[in-house]
C-alpha cells in the first residue's frame, strides 16, 4: 500500500458526517476546565483527596503550564483536560468547549484538543511526513481538509523537521522523534493543545523552539497547557503557572507571583532561591547548593568546599 493510500485510509476513518465543527473562540474565553476532579488508582488519590478536588481554568490565548515534582499529578490532570481518563476512580467534572469532555464523540473531541504524551511510538516506519500529516485524519470531510498541505508544511517549518520529511520515523533520534511528534499534534490545528513534557528529549536550541512555538499558538487565539519540569522555561515562557503538589494546585497564577522561593523549596523538597534576572525580570529558580573555592597551596591549585 502507498503512503498516499495509507493516508487516504486513515482518514477515511475519521470521514464521519454529522460532526460539530469547533465554535470560534475569543483571547481569555474558557476552553476547558476542571471541577472538584478527584483520581484515585488503587489505594492512592492521584489528584484531589478527602479534603477536595483540583479545580483549573484553562482560556484560549494563553500558555499554561503544570508544574511540580515527580507523582505530583502534572500528567494525570493533562490526560483528564484530554478526556484520557478512564471514568473508573475518577470524580469531578471536566469540560471542553461548552459541554462536558466526555459527551464529544471521539471524532469531535479530536478536532477541540490535540494531545502530545510523553513517549511518541510507531509499530510502522511510516516517513516523517506522512507522520505529521495523520495530525490532519480528523478534518477529513470537512471543508477544512483543503488546508492539509498547509498545515502539514506550517507545522514541519515550524518545528525545524523539513530537511528529514522522507525519513522513517524509526530511523530518527530521540529528539527527532520529539519535534515530528509535536509536529503533527500543531498540523492538528485543534483550538486546545495539550503538551507533556515537550521538550525533555531537546537540547537547549529546540527547548526554547518548542516554548516559542508554544507562544505563537498562544497569540493566534489558541490555548495552550504544558507540562514542564523545568522552572526556568516556564518562568520565561507561560503566563500562568499552575504548581502541583501530592495532587492538589497549591499555587495558581503568573510565574513571578507564584514562584516563591518558601513555597517551591517545600513543593520539591529542595531549598532553592528565587529571584529576577538582571535584564528581563523573569523568576530564575536555583537550586541552593554548597559554595566551591579555588585555594592555592604549595603552588598548586586545589579546590574546596565552603
Amino acid at each position: 500500500m502507498s503512503a498516499v493510500t495509507r493516508g487516504r485510509a486513515l482518514r477515511g476513518l475519521f470521514a464521519v458526517r454529522g460532526r460539530e465543527l469547533p465554535a470560534p473562540v475569543a483571547h481569555g474565553d474558557v476552553v476547558a476546565e476542571a471541577w472538584d476532579l478527584r483520581v484515585r488508582l488503587g489505594r492512592r488519590d492521584v489528584l484531589g483527596g478527602p479534603g477536595g478536588g483540583v479545580d483549573l481554568v484553562v482560556r484560549a490565548g494563553e500558555v499554561l503550564v503544570l508544574v511540580g515534582p515527580n507523582g505530583a499529578g502534572k500528567s494525570t490532570l493533562l490526560a483528564a483536560l484530554a478526556a484520557d481518563l478512564d471514568a473508573t476512580g475518577t470524580s469531578g467534572r471536566v469540560r471542553i468547549g461548552d459541554r462536558p469532555a466526555h459527551d464529544w464523540s471521539a471524532p469531535e473531541l479530536a478536532l477541540r484538543r490535540a494531545v502530545l504524551p510523553q513517549a511518541a511510538t510507531l509499530s510502522f516506519p511510516f516517513p516523517v511526513e506522512e507522520v505529521v500529516r495523520m495530525g490532519r485524519t480528523p478534518w477529513a470531510g470537512t471543508a477544512a481538509a483543503d488546508e492539509d498541505d498547509a498545515a502539514v508544511a506550517d507545522a514541519m517549518a515550524a518545528t525545524e523537521v523539513t530537511g528529514f520529511a522522507r525519513r522513517p520515523f524509526s530511523a530518527l533520534s530521540g529528539g527527532e522523534r520529539a519535534r515530528v511528534a509535536l509536529a503533527r499534534v500543531l498540523a492538528q490545528r485543534a483550538p486546545l493543545l495539550l503538551l507533556d513534557e515537550p521538550t525533555a528529549a531537546l537540547d537547549l536550541r529546540h527547548q526554547e523552539l518548542v516554548l516559542r512555538v508554544c507562544r505563537a499558538r498562544a497569540t493566534a487565539g489558541d490555548a495552550v497547557v504544558v507540562v514542564l519540569h523545568d522552572l526556568g522555561l516556564a518562568a520565561a515562557h507561560a503566563d500562568r503557572a499552575a504548581v502541583l503538589h501530592e495532587g492538589r494546585v497549591v499555587a495558581d497564577g503568573p510565574p513571578a507571583e507564584v514562584f516563591g522561593g518558601e513555597l517551591l523549596s517545600r513543593v520539591y523538597r529542595q531549598p532553592v532561591e528565587v529571584f529576577p534576572h538582571p535584564r528581563t525580570g523573569t523568576p530564575l529558580v536555583i537550586p541552593m547548593r554548597t559554595g566551591r573555592v579555588r585555594t592555592v597551596s604549595g603552588g598548586h591549585g586545589a579546590e574546596g568546599d565552603r
